[in-house]
């Protein structure tokens, strides 16, 4: 049994007549449970759509670092609360910061990466006040110069103690996610631990202890070994979980078991 901590369900990759066979092709290979993440208002309600069609789905809603200037909405963040509250959803997120991809058209690098940390600061504070963990996305131009890494650090630090924070799609190593999982928090794993250029994130998934990770797809991107360079699925976590087992020298049920335990306890599933 194992449970996709981050997938993209709502993405236009996927049409609504297919969301059938991929969700039955992921619980064919055991993939009881998917988080469908949210990035912006219309995603929201669309992973929550797919939460209500499918037993096995639960959603996450909130507005992803590069949807923020397109968010017009004054009330954006009483949106998402309404939608928060809605019983399928079991967390805040995709939130973070993004310095990988530069400003749009009319917004300066300074001007954008401010406005990313004010609704990184306002969705933390919400999901604090809701009660809800949130899914955090942060991305660097290089991993040598990481200020994305550090300002994500900086901002989710000082929450240690209302609520807990999952860093998606860890892509660096061990040592860089001790500042965070020796606070409680977690980081998670996709496909890319199985790509033969990233060695040291398969190194950080080896060094990791029983929950202080998850394992996701981030479908329909990421798609691990031996699909790569394919749409992603859900059901494909299989082959990111057994690289990871390999690497930790212990069984596929074992990890299976860890980390669906670490994602019940995280986002609240029965």
């Amino acid at each position: 049994m194992l449970v996709d901590s981050h997938c993209h369900l709502a993405s236009h990759n996927y049409s609504s007549e297919e969301l059938d066979q991929v969700v039955a092709n992921a619980m064919d290979q055991g993939v009881t449970r998917m988080v469908t993440i949210g990035t912006d208002l219309e995603d929201s309600a669309a992973c929550i759509t797919l939460a209500e069609r499918f037993p096995g789905v639960y959603a996450a809603v909130g507005i992803h670092p590069c949807s923020v200037t397109e968010i017009d909405a004054e009330d954006w963040s009483g949106q998402i609360e309404q939608l928060a509250n809605h019983p399928k959803v079991v967390a805040i997120g995709e939130i973070g910061l993004d310095y990988f991809h530069g400003a749009p058209e009319g917004w300066t690098d300074e001007d954008y990466r401010d406005r990313q940390m004010a609704f990184f600061n306002q969705q933390l504070e919400l999901a604090s006040r809701l009660g809800k963990n949130v899914i955090v996305h942060n991305r660097d131009r290089s991993e040598k110069d990481r200020p994305c890494w550090n300002d994500t650090l900086q901002a989710v630090l000082p929450f240690s103690e209302k609520l807990r924070a999952v860093l998606h799609c860890h892509t660096s190593d061990w040592e860089s996610a001790k500042p965070l999982v020796d606070r409680g928090h977690l980081i998670s794993f996709t496909g890319i631990v199985t790509y033969k250029s990233a060695a040291v994130v398969l190194e950080a998934a080896g060094a990791a202890v029983a929950g202080q990770f998850m394992v996701e797809t981030d479908a329909p991107y990421l798609a691990p070994v031996p699909h790569r360079g394919s749409r992603c699925e859900p059901g494909y976590i299989r082959d990111t979980a057994e690289c990871i087992a390999k690497a930790r020298n212990e069984s596929i049920e074992s990890l299976a078991a860890h980390t669906t335990e670490t994602a019940e306890q995280f986002f609240g599933l029965s």
